[in-house]
């Protein structure tokens, strides 16, 4: 069974950085793709990031281009999400995800982390 756990989030001005953990368990955390949705208050969950097993393909949401770098140490079984430049509307709940087979994340993914609670004050 594999658990996802993040870490990382919390209260931050617009304009700065948070960097989001998730430890994954299991021994297929290195054959899966791995990536970040976020779920505001009100709306879908949607896609922010992700990342193939071997870090050869990466995507991103258009909202977070340029600001936001998903990295992977397969070694150490984590995926990070750095997030700079944060604004208002980054504020959501950010979710790890774990997509066995996949080449990118998919809302369909069958592994997911409890969440963690990223907000942007103005």
């Amino acid at each position: 069974q594999v658990q996802l756990v993040e870490s990382g989030g919390g209260l931050v001005q617009a304009g700065g950085s948070l960097r989001l953990s998730c430890s994954a368990s299991g021994e297929i955390f290195s054959n899966s793709a791995m990536g970040w949705f976020r779920q505001a208050p009100g709306k879908e969950r949607e896609f922010v990031a992700g990342i193939s097993w071997r870090g050869r393909t990466i995507r991103y949401a258009d909202a977070v281009k340029g600001r936001f770098t998903i990295s992977r140490d397969n070694a150490k079984n984590t995926v990070y999400l750095q997030m700079n430049s944060l604004k208002p509307e980054d504020t959501a709940v950010y979710y790890c995800a774990a997509d066995p087979g996949s080449i990118i994340v998919r809302i369909s993914s069958s592994h997911w982390g409890q969440g963690t609670q990223v907000t942007v004050s103005s």
